[in-house]
């Protein structure tokens, strides 16, 4: 097989310029031969040794000459044959005194046949023994033509030479310039990690296959055809691939094209290959299509797995929103075109925080991929199931009726609430789980994807709101609340812009001698229309919203400020000290410490003076960050205290570890602390447990003289209630400054 597209192609060119060398020599003896015909006077065998002649130039013009162009003896055997017709010529012209017009035709086809395959030097020399024959020739004649068409002729001749001279060397130029593109060419082409082809568009035949064919094919370059070439393309990719090579071939010179495919290697395994394929049919030295095929399997499988990261969660393994959010587009689509029914369902677990805060992540991530197993295992093998993020999940289900999708609601919550062994405990959870659906002829275009998934959200936070563990149907009514609730945000963004929170105090008193040790600030809504608010109509809406952070900063200013004023004015308000509510929302605040910190420096208040009070349920919230908070405040200088104690879950392990002051009783015991014995026992557990600890104990909602006798029995130090003193403004404390005690009930 040659060795490349030039070689071939040169292998063309000279194998057609020695034919027509024979040929033009044959069509110059048959004139011979005529002329001897008719003007000799010669016998039969003259004309029958020219006809020889001819029938052997002939045969030279059918041997197959592209076996032999780039033999060695080549270039000899063409000077023989050359010379040999020089000869012929000048014993043609010898004999036949008449036929010097005839010799410089003859020389001329021969220089014009040696210019398209000798070099200049041998164009040159054939040109100069032409020359010399002539002139012999000519003065052999007895009445020779006449000097000056004899001169003429000559310089024909050296013209003739000259041109067919540079004509070949042009042609060895180029020769060289073509064999140097090629050597270039096939360097680079070696060098590429590519395997590269070049490839007939005609008979379809691989004339070059580089070496790196093997690398990445496997297949020894030498041996492949194109034939091959579809062997190995996977079954699938084999259409597209004919189609691909097709359009190379019919695009023109120039074209490219690309094209993915499953290719199989020599040992049996299959790749993926990028084959990139350029019409060069009429460029040298290549004069064919070259494809190159690259592996590109590596990057392939890279692609997949950024795919699966993109459209998988890493935890469970499921779609994940933005695959979901895909699907559901999808499955609308199929509404809108055929009808049905599509059913959204969002599960949200319940309290899936206190898992992570309190076991730990691991323990959390098992949770979340034991759900997702229970989950899948409920559905059908149509049905889609993915991770929203956290502890949400979504369930997309078509063509069920309302009643299979609350059955199928009760079946993933009872799948949910099997008891689950997370390290040494068994642990039971539960899902909130809101449905929504959407059916054919919902909307002009039907349903809206983000619409249906509000509606489950919605559905999803009224199951919650109804005690959670259940599940709860997509009502339009719904939206009513959700109105509400941004109104009741709006107005309550205008209220804190407006300054129209108050901040009450309710004295705290040493119980034994109702001696005034402090207050606690309670923020109230001054609501123009609705008049004075308690916290309960408006924290819990500025806690869900995130108004509680700056809500929660403006009374711990307010606070500062006030006690700076009292003690600017009462030397007794040195003694006491405010305590001021953190919510958790504030208390998660990435900025709290520093506001705190900023508001005791610009008010100048005495930090011990000043008492932040947290739930204990918050405290069990991501412990550690949670003591870490704690530790700066009290870095600060100020006291912390629990309030609601004994209402949460904390262990004696966890209460050692917190860097609290006080303990306050929860109103809850206080109530039935002179009727239940079981509320008398926790409340003198408190009091014991806050002496152990080198804690201070404060009751909450004292409101009977009963109340206080007994409190005081257990132990307790410190207290607050309707017994004492209602919230009421500044003034009111103001009043009460001067005195050490309180009255023992004022209304």
């Amino acid at each position: 097989m040659p060795e490349s597209a030039l070689e071939q192609h040169e292998i063309e060119y000279r194998a057609r310029q020695i034919r027509l060398g024979t040929w033009v020599a044959v069509g110059v003896i048959l004139i011979g031969a005529v002329r001897a015909q008719l003007d000799w006077r010669s016998g039969p065998w003259v004309v029958g040794g020219i006809a020889l002649m001819a029938v052997g130039q002939a045969g030279l013009g059918l041997l197959p000459w592209e076996r032999y162009v780039q033999s060695s003896w080549l270039p000899r055997a063409l000077a023989a044959w050359w010379l040999a017709n020089l000869a012929l010529l000048l014993a043609y012209t010898a004999y036949d005194t008449a036929a010097l017009t005839i010799f410089p035709a003859g020389v001329m086809l021969v220089l014009a046949s040696a210019a398209a395959l000798a070099g200049q030097a041998e164009v040159i020399g054939l040109g100069a023994l032409s020359g010399l024959g002539y002139l012999a020739l000519y003065t052999t004649r007895d009445r020779p033509m006449g000097a000056t068409l004899a001169a003429l002729t000559v310089a024909l001749m050296v013209g003739v030479a000259w041109f067919c001279a540079q004509s070949a060397g042009n042609r060895r130029r180029t020769d060289r310039a073509r064999r140097s593109a090629e050597r270039k060419v096939e360097a680079l082409l070696e060098a590429s990690s590519d395997a590269v082809l070049a490839i007939q568009v005609n008979g379809g035949g691989v004339t070059y296959a580089s070496p790196s064919v093997k690398t990445v094919l496997g297949y020894d370059p030498r041996f492949v055809t194109s034939a091959m070439l579809s062997e190995i393309t996977h079954p699938d990719f084999l259409p597209v691939s004919q189609e691909w090579w097709r359009g190379i071939i019919s695009g023109g010179p120039g074209y490219t094209g690309r094209a993915e495919s499953r290719v199989r290697r020599a040992d049996g395994t299959w790749i993926w290959a990028e084959v990139i394929g350029t019409n060069r049919t009429t460029e040298a030295p290549l004069f064919a299509a070259v494809i190159s095929i690259r592996d590109i399997t590596g990057r392939k499988e890279l692609e997949e797995e950024l795919t699966r990261q993109a459209f998988a969660d890493s935890l469970t393994g499921m779609p994940n929103r933005a695959l979901f959010r895909d699907r559901l587009e999808h499955a609308i689509a199929r509404n809108r075109r055929g009808g049905g029914r599509i059913t959204l369902l969002l599960v949200d677990l319940d309290d899936f925080k206190l898992v992570n805060d309190s076991l730990g992540h691991n323990a959390g991530d098992q949770l979340i991929a034991t759900t997702a197993l229970r989950l899948h295992q409920q559905l059908r093998a149509a049905d889609t199931l993915a991770r929203l993020g956290g502890d949400e999940f979504a369930i997309l289900v078509e063509d069920i009726t309302e009643i299979e999708a609350m059955d199928l609601a009760d079946r993933l919550l009872a799948a949910i609430r099997r008891p689950l062994r997370l390290g040494t405990r068994d642990v039971v959870t539960s899902a909130s789980i809101g449905v929504a659906t959407a059916k054919a002829g919902d909307g002009d275009d039907g349903p809206d994807p983000g619409e249906l998934l509000r509606n489950a959200d919605l559905a999803m936070y009224a199951a919650k709101g109804n005690g959670r563990d259940r599940y709860a149907l997509f009502d339009p009514a719904m939206y009513a609340g959700i109105m509400r609730e941004a109104e009741d945000r709006a107005e309550l963004e205008l209220a804190l812009a407006r300054q129209e929170f108050v901040v009450h105090y309710q004295p705290i008193v040493d119980l034994p001698t109702s001696r005034l040790i402090g207050v606690e600030a309670l923020v109230r809504w001054e609501h123009p229309a609705r008049g004075m608010l308690g916290p309960n109509t408006f924290i819990p809406l500025a806690e869900s919203t995130g108004l509680i952070v700056p809500l929660g900063r403006w009374v711990l200013r307010q606070a500062c400020e006030q006690l700076a004023e009292w003690r600017a004015q009462f030397p007794a308000a040195a003694a006491i000290r405010v305590n001021i509510n953190l919510s958790a929302r504030q208390f998660q605040h990435e900025g709290l410490v520093e506001e705190v910190a900023g508001i005791l420096a610009e008010t100048g208040v005495d930090p011990h003076q000043i008492v932040l009070e947290i739930t204990e349920s918050l405290l069990m919230q991501d412990t550690d960050s949670t003591i870490e908070t704690l530790g700066r405040l009290k870095a600060l200088g100020v006291r912390l205290a629990i309030d609601d104690f004994g209402t949460g879950y904390s262990s004696l392990s966890y209460l050692k570890r917190f860097p609290v002051d006080i303990l306050k009783i929860d109103r809850s015991f206080v109530d039935g602390i002179t009727t239940e014995r079981g509320d008398a026992t926790l409340a003198e557990a408190v009091v014991q447990l806050g002496r152990a600890l080198q804690l201070q104990t404060v009751a909450e909602g004292i409101e009977t003289a009963e109340q206080w006798s007994t409190l005081q029995d257990l132990g307790c130090e410190f207290g607050q209630g309707y017994l004492f003193a209602r919230p009421g403004a500044a003034d009111a404390i103001s009043s009460i400054l001067g005195d050490a005690r309180v009255p023992e009930s004022t209304g």
